[in-house]
């Protein structure tokens, strides 16, 4: 491939990517929530129970005064609540209350709405083709869809 055809392939995956991200800001503003916000809700989801928010801010690769606001945010909001942590009392625990788990169902089928839309302005078959040439460029399974 030549530079212009890499230069070429970079700035498409960048315009879709900065669409998209695009898109999703405007999703979640009409939520209420922010993208780090989010981020603190889909981590706190993937873990296994309730967190530290230690645990979070080191999860989240973030210094903890700021998982701390991001936190207050969320509680205020009902998406998130803390709890004492039985095995240290001077500890706190946080876990996604059921508004949380909601928001996030809500915006994930927001994203799969827009990725949808997007997908939609090609035929059936150059949507396929478009994805198993993502396969093929992205390293993934050449497999025809």
């Amino acid at each position: 491939m030549d530079d212009e055809a890499s230069g070429e392939l970079l700035e498409l995956l960048y315009g879709v990517l900065r669409g998209v991200r695009r898109d999703a800001a405007a999703r979640l503003e009409l939520q209420g929530t922010t993208p780090g916000q989010l981020r603190l809700l889909r981590t706190l989801e993937r873990c296994d129970g309730p967190r530290r928010l230690g645990e979070l801010a080191a999860a989240l690769d973030v210094a903890p005064r700021s998982v701390t606001s991001k936190v207050d945010l969320a509680e205020q909001h009902g998406l998130v609540r803390r709890l004492p942590d039985p095995t240290d009392r001077r500890a706190t625990l946080l876990e996604l209350t059921p508004e949380g788990r909601a928001l996030l169902a809500a915006i994930s089928a927001q994203r799969h709405e827009g990725a949808a839309q997007r997908l939609g302005r090609l035929s059936p078959a150059e949507q396929a083709e478009l994805l198993r040439l993502l396969r093929v460029v992205g390293d993934g399974p050449a497999t025809d869809a």
